[in-house]
């Protein structure tokens, strides 16, 4: 299935840069706005205050939990990065109401939503945020090694693991960010496919900051791995010196078919922000997501 909905789709075997870069407007759908003919899931505020991955980090998370689930089945799992960017009811992503939706219409399981803000070194901020902005934020999401999915397995899920069921099928399992936040995503996904197999990286930095530019050679030489991969960007990301956002992202999209992955790259126009990615998360999530009833138990 091939996206359509506000978006430039580029397939494997064509990537084609439009001329015209100006920035479209992008607009959110009805899967994005609340229903109060579907049932609401309820988000929780949580602390991490001791990390052994990070030592010497705090941070926030938040977890969403769907109406539908009710302890009888283990539930599917999506982990976001810079999570306060997510669980809100409005911005760019809208979590909550858009699994509210896409859970009562089948599109997705029934999913738990853990959202993890990056380490603040020292005191915790009163506010999830931007500002300040947490210091350890890009050695925990531009670093390529599995270090950030050791934190998610060992600290983090099994904490929330303790008042929820979650499923242990990596196929039921997905991982999400934005920017650093979406090499972050892949990261955790390459290292331990054994336990994540669904990407969804917006204006993903695979760029030479940590090491990000190196993932497209790695996967042309790498065995094949059992992961799907979604990837947005815009024709006016980042181009600075730490590389061309744009470029990266197409260059992981021709490694990926070069392997024969299980991938879809969208492009639009917009810069380095939510937008666009935003505006087709609905429909991204579907892709994701899709065929997941015979992938469950």
């Amino acid at each position: 299935m091939r996206l359509l909905l506000l978006c430039i789709a580029v397939s494997a075997a064509t990537l084609a840069i439009p001329r015209d870069t100006s920035a479209e407007q992008y607009v959110h759908g009805p899967d994005s706005m609340p229903n109060d003919s579907v049932p609401h899931g309820v988000i929780t505020q949580h602390q991490w205050l001791v990390s052994k991955v990070y030592p010497g980090t705090k941070r926030r998370y938040s977890v969403y939990i769907p109406s539908q689930y009710d302890g009888s089945e283990p539930a599917a799992l999506m982990v976001f990065q810079d999570g306060h960017a997510f669980d809100g009811v409005d911005g760019d992503f809208r979590v909550p109401v858009v699994f509210d939706n896409l859970i009562a219409t089948g599109d997705m399981p029934v999913t738990i939503a853990v959202m993890i803000d990056p380490g603040h070194v020292g005191d915790l901020p009163e506010k999830r945020g931007w500002q300040p902005r947490p210091q350890n934020r890009s050695v925990e999401y531009d670093t390529v090694s599995g270090d950030y999915a050791e934190f998610l397995l060992t600290e983090i899920l099994p904490h929330v693991a303790k008042e929820y069921r979650i499923t242990d099928n990596p196929e039921l399992r997905a991982i999400c960010g934005n920017s650093s936040g979406g090499i972050c995503a892949f990261s955790v996904a390459w290292h331990r496919p054994d336990q994540f197999r669904k990407v969804l990286s917006h204006i993903g930095s695979f760029v030479d900051i940590r090491g990000g530019h190196n993932y497209p050679p790695m996967i042309r030489k790498t065995d094949k791995k059992p992961i799907r991969v979604f990837l947005q960007d815009g024709e006016n990301d980042l181009d600075n010196q730490f590389g061309n956002w744009p470029l990266a992202n197409r260059q992981m999209a021709k490694a990926l078919a070069f392997k024969d992955y299980d991938y879809e790259l969208v492009f639009g126009t917009e810069a380095h922000n939510g937008k666009h990615g935003g505006a087709i998360f609905p429909d991204s999530l579907r892709w994701l997501w899709r065929g997941w009833k015979d992938e469950s138990p």
